[in-house]
């Protein structure tokens, strides 16, 4: 799962260095300018990533954003049209169910079916964070750690998020990535984040600033989030021992999942409630790989030496 998020997201990552799907309408996706400045947010994360000082090298990603948001601000890739005076000098008090309450049946399965996907997520997730960070990923604690502070977190934030209107929320796969990158796994340190980002989000400025960010700036960061994500799963799947029965495993998900990623196109004539399970990679490859390692059987034979 973890490897399949990583590659499934690098595509993401390399869009958004190219300019955007909206780079890809007007013709300019790809120019020297959108993959410039995702370089230079590259390099510059890479950089501080690499200096001795503990402060410099834990700050690497916010240090490459502010000086690839800079340097688009000064190529004229900022756009100020989107950002009014009266949201810039605004303040927001959430309000519980501003848009009503209603219960629908047909929707409750489709949300079901989504969070029984994202529960497959955040499973791999806890894992990638879990090795990274120096703990067990196997056992009790592991076990704990998954269904306490992965699933059923996910689903009590998902149902704070709609009591205040927004959409659900998941466990994410960058957050491997950033900790790899600044070395900081403490939960305290989470905790001070999220206390922050409740603030923040009092104040409809932060979110215009993030809003309009160029998407080579946001690229340049993620692209290399997204591939130390893809090298936790390799990393995870290599501390485990691969007989024929794993191989297959990994073969038939990691085939499946990729090419669904690849060519969304084959599910184009499939019923929707097919189209809307399947047509992430990484669901796909994640049922695959639950299913395939419950019917595949393979009777192992011991080599003998001649």
């Amino acid at each position: 799962m973890v490897l399949l998020i990583g590659l499934s997201l690098v595509k993401v990552g390399i869009v958004s260095c190219g300019g955007g799907f909206g780079a890809i309408e007007n013709g300019t996706f790809g120019n020297i300018q959108n993959v410039g400045v995702a370089a230079v947010v590259l390099f510059s994360v890479l950089f501080f990533n690499r200096c001795s000082n503990k402060y410099l090298r834990m700050s690497s990603i916010v240090l490459g954003l502010i000086i690839g948001y800079v340097l688009a601000w000064f190529l004229g890739m900022v756009n100020m049209d989107e950002a009014s005076t009266q949201e810039l000098l605004g303040f927001n008090i959430p309000m519980p169910f501003k848009y009503g309450l209603a219960f629908n049946w047909s929707s409750f399965i489709a949300i079901g079916l989504v969070h029984l996907i994202t529960a497959i997520e955040a499973t791999g997730d806890v894992a990638a964070n879990s090795l990274i960070s120096g703990k067990p990923i196997e056992g009790e604690k592991y076990l704990r750690r998954v269904s306490g502070g992965g699933v059923l977190a996910d689903g009590v934030n998902s149902m704070l998020a709609g009591i205040f209107n927004s959409f659900p929320n998941s466990i994410f796969a960058q957050n491997n990535g950033i900790i790899q990158l600044t070395g900081v796994a403490s939960r305290y340190v989470g905790y001070y984040i999220a206390g922050m980002l409740v603030l923040l989000g009092l104040f409809p400025v932060v979110g215009i600033v993030f809003s309009i960010m160029p998407d080579p700036v946001l690229g340049g960061a993620t692209l290399l989030m997204f591939g130390t994500v893809a090298a936790a799963g390799i990393r995870i799947i290599a501390s485990q021992e691969i007989n024929r029965k794993a191989t297959l495993v990994l073969g038939v998900s990691l085939s499946l999942g990729l090419g669904v990623e690849l060519m969304p196109d084959i599910l184009m004539t499939a019923p929707q409630a097919i189209q809307g399970i399947f047509s992430s990679g990484i669901t796909t490859g994640g049922l695959t790989a639950i299913l395939a390692n419950v019917l595949i059987h393979v009777k192992e034979e011991k080599s003998t030496e001649i």
